[in-house]
């Protein structure tokens, strides 16, 4: 991850973004697929920003995400298991209703939390809290 662009890159390409909107972290994904080749590097920073920054509350933006591969529905997992292990919460937004399909049918809509865009997603955590 580049500290000073808050970015991950894979051959020049910038595979997520990380901004913060009134306390809760938002990770961009900027591709319209996180492929196999760029997975490591993005699970990677994913672990290191838990653990190092601990956000209590993560926004996962899939608005530009258009293909999802089970090695990112692990990824998802994986990190909604960390953010739970100190009671932090996250929360997905994006999802455009074909990948929406995805989640439904592996029943993972049961285990996270969406909404539509990162505006909301914030709101709804703000107003949650």
């Amino acid at each position: 991850m580049n500290p000073e662009t808050g970015s991950v890159k894979m051959d020049q390409k910038t595979l997520v973004e990380f901004s913060e909107q009134d306390q809760v972290l938002i990770a961009s994904l900027d591709t319209d697929a996180v492929g196999i080749s760029g997975i490591d590097a993005v699970s990677q920073v994913f672990r290191e920003v838990i653990l190092q920054q601990r956000p209590q509350n993560l926004v996962i933006d899939f608005t530009r995400v258009r293909f999802l591969t089970s090695l990112t529905l692990g990824l998802l997992v994986d990190t909604w298991r960390r953010m739970k292990e100190y009671n932090g919460r996250l929360m997905i937004c994006g999802i455009n209703p074909q990948l929406m399909r995805v989640f439904r049918i592996t029943h993972l809509d049961r285990i996270f939390e969406f909404s539509d865009d990162p505006a909301s997603a914030v709101r709804a955590i703000k107003n949650h809290t």
